[in-house]
């Protein structure tokens, strides 16, 4: 005895967008690694800025991850040497091998990128 059970492709295509359908829950649990991976590559304390999200995208579900420190960006593209002056004082304090220094200028030698985010989304694969 032959079944035959057709599904509007509109309805199928709703059933895969519910919030709490499988492919959410698939998405938000590869998302949420991702996102743990991109805590443990990020340097110093920016790991603590990562957070992620599931969101309605243009084609439907996407996983979101943000950094929301203040100098991802440098971090992400890197930094030119430059100069740094005093903003507000006369000289910069800073300690080396625990003395205290002073100095009117330093000439910061830059950062290379280090792209934490992208590395995060190729081991979270």
């Amino acid at each position: 005895m032959p079944v035959e059970v057709s599904i509007p492709p509109g309805q199928l295509a709703r059933l895969l967008r519910l919030r709490n359908g499988t492919v959410a829950r698939r998405l938000a649990a590869r998302t949420e690694r991702t996102a743990r991976i991109a805590e443990r590559e990020a340097p110093g304390r920016m790991g603590r800025f990562v957070s992620w999200e599931v969101t309605e995208g243009p084609q439907g579900l996407q996983g979101v991850i943000t950094c929301d420190h203040p100098a991802t960006r440098f971090v992400l593209d890197g930094t030119r040497p430059h100069l740094i002056r005093p903003r507000r004082r006369k000289a910069l304090r800073f300690e080396v091998g625990g003395d205290v220094v002073f100095a009117k200028l330093v000439r910061h030698p830059g950062t290379k990128p280090n792209n934490f985010l992208g590395r995060a989304l190729r081991l979270g694969r």
